[in-house]
């Protein structure tokens, strides 16, 4: 359950329209509303022009322009990779990371890639994360508190005065679909004036939960879907993710099958290459012989040190790239290695950690994958 709020954020959709149907306020002035925030993110209530008498004081006594702040920005030696600090209104702390990319770079068919600048905002949906994945930092915090969905939302409010984001990845701190209402009003609202995200620009992680996957594609058609799986066995899976025994990968790949069938688009599959763990050549067999029938796009993702929270250690560029050639030419599955962003930051998969600029913890870890969108 999130923690109570005094007053709420404005961008708390559910929230202002139920207030605004009260006293019959037009909710065409919701967008209105957010737009005048954004753009005057230090206004008051009372500096909004034209808006019905009655909407004044319940716009005083209900809600916030920002229930959050921005605590600090700490910038990647790589130039790219913006890591912020954000504060909550029950004093919690939550991380989004903003990722830069250059689509010109490199060539498609040869011919000069196009497009341009863009960048990716990771978001987190709860601080903390049930699902105690062992090889994420997250896992040794445990569950603290959902995010409402104007705090999810409030993260692009934040990032957009940083930069201007193209992409949403929920791949931060939590299980998104363990805050499935908020999840799904958060997505509601990007994709609406004055934001105007493309759902085809909004991607949603999840280690697997089944019952949320098969509801996910009714309620935001058009997303993508990224399905944290880091093993092709349900031992292995439950070893690292101990939460997967509540999600039989048997019942998982009924349940993208169906999700694949209605949706018709590619899924993307997140598998963290953990040495002597997962990353043998008859995982990548295993791996292949089980999307075989899917049409996905696989991404291997080298492990991130995390201090002394971890068992695990990296898998060797060979391990990985030996595994990457047996899913691309053996089992014709496309198949990406992720590419490390802001690991000087903590920046980076599973490695990202709530600080303070001094480096002293708040209130624990975080974790981030941050997917390429392409």
């Amino acid at each position: 359950m999130a923690a109570k709020r005094s007053s709420g954020s404005i961008f708390d959709a559910p929230d202002l329209r139920r207030e605004f149907e009260k006293v019959d306020i037009s909710l065409n002035f919701i967008p209105f509303i957010w737009k005048y925030v954004i753009k005057n993110p230090n206004c008051k209530w009372d500096d909004i022009p034209n808006l019905p008498s009655a909407a004044y004081p319940l716009l005083h006594s209900k809600f916030r322009t920002l229930s959050s702040s921005l605590h600090s920005v700490v910038e990647s030696n790589d130039g790219v990779t913006t890591k912020l600090l954000i504060r909550l209104q029950n004093g919690a702390f939550v991380e989004a990371v903003i990722m830069r990319y250059d689509t010109r770079l490199g060539k498609y068919g040869g011919k000069p890639r196009p497009g341009g600048l863009r960048s990716t905002l990771c978001v987190s949906s709860q601080v903390g994360c049930k699902m105690g994945c062992k090889f994420c930092a997250t896992g040794s915090m445990g569950f603290k508190n959902n995010l409402s969905s104007g705090e999810i939302v409030e993260q692009l409010v934040h990032a957009s005065y940083l930069s201007q984001i193209r992409n949403v990845v929920f791949m931060g701190m939590g299980e998104p679909l363990n805050n499935y209402a908020a999840l799904v009003e958060a997505i509601h609202v990007m994709l609406g004036p004055p934001f105007q995200l493309s759902p085809k620009k909004i991607t949603v992680s999840t280690v697997g939960v089944i019952h949320a996957i098969n509801k996910l594609q009714k309620d935001v058609p058009g997303l993508n879907l990224a399905v944290s799986l880091h093993a092709p066995v349900q031992d292995i899976r439950c070893h690292i993710m101990p939460a997967a025994r509540a999600f039989p990968l048997e019942k998982l790949m009924d349940a993208l099958q169906v999700y694949q069938k209605n949706s018709q688009q590619k899924i993307f599959i997140e598998y963290i290459m953990l040495d002597g763990v997962n990353d043998e050549e008859q995982h990548a067999h295993q791996l292949g012989k089980l999307l075989e029938n899917f049409e996905v796009v696989v991404n291997l993702i080298p492990f991130n040190p995390i201090g002394n929270l971890s068992e695990f250690r990296s898998s060797s560029e060979e391990k990985v790239s030996r595994f990457q050639i047996i899913l691309r030419g053996v089992h014709n599955i496309r198949t990406t290695v992720r590419k490390q962003m802001g690991q000087d930051i903590s920046g980076a998969c599973g490695q990202l950690v709530v600080n303070l600029p001094d480096n002293s913890s708040i209130n624990g870890l975080t974790d981030i994958e941050d997917l390429h969108l392409r």
